[in-house]
């Protein structure tokens, strides 16, 4: 049994949060169809999934955040949600449901950060709405 989670933080000017690495392209380890448009999308793009909580029922769908780690920020649009509390099916990618304080990034917004590949996966960030 994996722990769910339907809310998450409040957030602020800085809320704090942690950036995993995800595809949105299909056939790759984001799962199923973006939650926003019911469409895949390109890996090149500077786009995310937040935790439900954060995602507040498509309430962010297509809206630009502020993403703030390394050093640098990133400006990223909101495509899909990072499910807290479903998880371990086909359509999850057989992957746990999503903790409460995630934002879950394509690499191009890897790339914008300058964070070297090696350490792509888990990073502790702040971000705010754009």
């Amino acid at each position: 049994m994996y722990p769910v989670y339907r809310c998450s933080p409040p957030v602020s000017g800085h809320t704090s949060a942690h950036l995993t690495l995800n595809s949105f392209e299909k056939g790759k380890d984001g799962g199923g169809p973006s939650e926003c448009d019911n469409k895949y999308h390109s890996d090149d793009l500077p786009i995310v999934a937040l935790s439900a909580g954060w995602f507040d029922n498509m309430s962010r769908c297509h809206h630009n955040t502020t993403i703030n780690g390394n050093g640098r920020s990133a400006v990223a649009m909101v495509v899909d949600e990072c499910d807290s509390t479903m998880g371990g099916d086909a359509d999850h990618d057989y992957q746990p449901p999503c903790y409460n304080d995630i934002i879950d990034a394509s690499r191009a917004v890897w790339e914008a950060l300058g964070v070297p590949k090696d350490n792509w996966g888990w990073m502790d960030i702040t971000w705010s709405d754009a």
